[in-house]
């Protein structure tokens, strides 16, 4: 006895197929076939998604504004058309200058200017918030954007630099807690509201580029007064996430930071990235982020990912298909830990993997080729589209069991009832299975190195 369908999207190496809806198949009731079979339980739940995206970047916006009119609205369709794109709802970018901006810039260059008399976001305005504004326009609705600080202004910190390291002086605490809120006001009178902010990009990375160090007990303090500060400019809405860095070395921040009351009460959630001790072919140990969560029940968020080139006389991963699958790879296993949001790194980037005002290039989905009027559609977006298009905010995950330890799975419920189910087959082989839910049961084949979404 046949029952309702199922819808399998694939992508997979060596065809054309990307994010390609297949003949829809249909599930069985009475299935007595011995295969290996992965088990939804839909009546066991666990964390509610709030969304996927990537950031906005200087680098991202310049990089587009170099294209015809077009190709520009092309690539913000890519990641906001409701339809044609791959649904962006959760989305970051930075206060003051980052590595991927055309140079460093602070919003008041003006040494000792702790009034901010001289603050403001006129070079935001040349190029991110257009950006910004027209990937809102496309969207037709508010996705959530977070911010976070590279560096504070260079007449703030203790080396006088807003790269090569460096720490927050005393003195200016308050006044930086004040540039925060004042950021986010300025934004806001640009129509663009800022959802959330994490206290610093890397805060234990002294880099050639845009950084500034805390300590754990550093950043634990500093939270003291960035949550009061905001609550008393009537920004107490605004999320306030620590740590935004690898997480493998995450463990002594959280336990610094959420052990103490009078700060953990400011936190909303704890970001991480996955830069550290992994290659292509493995995760860090995803145990810290079981720890984090059932330890202190916040929230984790995974704020940036990238590939980097190392070697920038020779890297190019235009076209390499590793890439996408190590961002899969990096999805599932933070997803099946807690993780309610997933950001990438930059959206857009040029065909040498910049512009970066340190040379720090690296891969995004989406490169340009400014010249040639090109878009490039790298492997991690059609992967990333595999989850940010069809587990849609409010989505909580469910349970599932697999005999097939060959395939990377999650399973998620969306609000109005539909599952989708992401399974990913790194292998050289192809698996057959059965995807069973209750007493219904569909047979499906994946291809050698692809991914499906399973959506009914």
């Amino acid at each position: 006895m046949k029952l309702d369908k199922i819808t399998v999207i694939q992508t997979a190496k060596d065809t054309d197929d990307r994010l390609t809806e297949k003949e829809a198949l249909s599930f069985q009731q009475d299935y007595t076939k011995k295969i290996p079979t992965v088990e939804i339980n839909r009546n066991k739940k666990f964390q509610e998604i709030i969304g996927f995206g990537g950031a906005f970047t200087e680098a991202a916006s310049s990089t587009l504004d170099q294209l015809s009119p077009e190709k520009r609205q092309e690539a913000i369709d890519a990641y906001f058309d409701p339809d044609e794109g791959i649904n962006y709802t959760f989305c970051r970018t930075h206060i003051n200058s980052c590595d991927f901006s055309l140079g460093n810039y602070a919003y008041t260059e003006t040494p000792g200017d702790v009034e901010l008399k001289d603050f403001t976001i006129e070079r935001d305005r040349k190029s991110l918030l257009p950006l910004i504004k027209d990937a809102l326009k496309t969207k037709g609705e508010n996705f959530k954007l977070f911010a976070s600080p590279w560096s504070p202004p260079a007449w703030m910190k203790t080396n006088e630099r807003m790269n090569n390291g460096g720490s927050l002086k005393d003195e200016y605490k308050e006044v930086w807690a004040k540039y925060f809120a004042k950021y986010i006001k300025e934004y806001k009178k640009e129509g663009i509201d800022i959802w959330g902010v994490t206290i610093q990009n890397e805060p234990m990375a002294t880099t050639p580029w845009d950084n500034c160090i805390y300590t754990d007990e550093q950043e634990r303090d500093f939270v003291k007064i960035l949550g009061p500060t905001l609550k008393e400019e009537g920004l107490e809405d605004v999320k306030i996430m620590v740590w935004d860095h690898n997480k493998d070395i995450m463990k002594s921040r959280v336990d610094t930071i959420m052990s103490d009351p009078e700060a953990a009460k400011w936190v909303w959630g704890v970001g991480f990235h996955w830069y550290g001790p992994e290659d292509s072919k493995s995760t860090v140990d995803n145990g810290v982020l079981d720890y984090t969560y059932e330890t202190y029940n916040t929230n984790l968020v995974f704020t940036e990912g990238c590939n980097p080139y190392y070697n920038i006389d020779t890297d190019n991963l235009i076209g390499e298909w590793w890439t996408g699958e190590k961002y899969a790879r990096h999805i599932i296993a933070d997803l099946n830990h807690w993780t309610v949001a997933w950001c990438d790194w930059n959206m857009y980037l040029n065909e040498e993997g910049g512009p970066n005002h340190v040379g720090n290039l690296c891969d995004a989905p989406i490169m340009a080729d400014r010249e040639k009027d090109i878009l490039y559609y790298n492997t991690p977006y059609y992967y990333m589209g595999h989850f940010s298009k069809y587990i849609l905010p409010g989505a909580k995950r469910i349970e599932w069991k697999s005999d097939l330890e060959e395939l990377n799975i999650t399973a998620f419920e969306n609000t109005d009832g539909s599952i989708a189910v992401v399974v990913m087959n790194e292998s050289d082989k192809e698996e057959v299975f059965a995807l069973k839910d209750g007493e219904k049961v569909v047979e499906l084949v994946i291809p050698a190195h692809s991914i499906q979404t399973l959506l009914y």
